[in-house]
């Protein structure tokens, strides 16, 4: 099967991104894993707020985006798919 096929939807999704934008975005480098409780802080803060990072990597503080919370709960996704098989 091609890449074009539906079976491979969420692959199409991924190479239109940003590869690593997440990763920068955060400043943590691309070869080390974003802790879990990170992005689920990002995606439960609403638009416009600053938070704490809760963990040892990356920036201390940030500011919650429209972008970052998207790429944020795109991240917990595809932890989800991945843990399932």
């Amino acid at each position: 099967m091609t890449v074009n096929s539906s079976k491979y939807w969420i692959q199409r999704a991924i190479n239109r991104r940003k590869k690593g934008a997440l990763s920068r975005q955060l400043g943590i480098p691309e070869k080390d894993n974003i802790p879990k409780t990170l992005l689920e802080k990002i995606a439960k803060t609403p638009v416009g707020k600053r938070i704490k990072n809760p963990t040892k990597s990356g920036k201390r503080y940030l500011t919650v985006t429209r972008k970052l919370k998207k790429r944020a709960v795109l991240a917990l996704t595809l932890k989800k798919i991945r843990k399932r098989r």
